[in-house]
């Protein structure tokens, strides 16, 4: 199986949720987050890393010892990416389960996610 950019750079965005250093945590944005990214899920919308930073430092203190694992591979093409992901509470138990979809800029870093909570809703008949 080869790498590709998504890989790293999700890598690096799923290590900054779970860095509680806050300078620690902004060497991993800037590795992995675009100045202007956008981050967008059913609780709230930010801009820049200086609002994904506070974002994840409120989800932090909201969930303590909570963590989000990737749990898919990473699927991407022309510059798009999408992956599964789990919550665990700091009991372990699965809390929330997601999909993000994300963008990248041309310089291989998130330009944008777009996170979805919970599984896909059933379909209707297309009949």
């Amino acid at each position: 199986m080869t790498t590709t950019a998504g890989d790293t750079v999700v890598d690096t965005y799923t290590r900054a949720w779970a860095e509680p250093d806050r300078a620690a945590r902004r060497a991993l944005l800037e590795r992995c987050w675009a100045v202007d990214g956008v981050y967008c899920d059913p609780l709230g919308q930010v801009t820049g890393r200086d609002g994904l930073d506070e974002h994840i430092t409120g989800f932090q203190a909201a969930q303590p010892g909570a963590r989000i694992e990737v749990v898919s591979g990473i699927d991407e093409h022309d510059g798009y990416l999408r992956f599964a992901w789990q919550m665990r509470a700091a009991d372990g138990s699965v809390a929330v389960v997601g999909t993000d979809f994300g963008e990248l800029d041309g310089d291989g870093v998130l330009r944008r996610i777009i996170g979805f909570f919970g599984p896909l809703p059933p379909g209707g008949s297309t009949g």
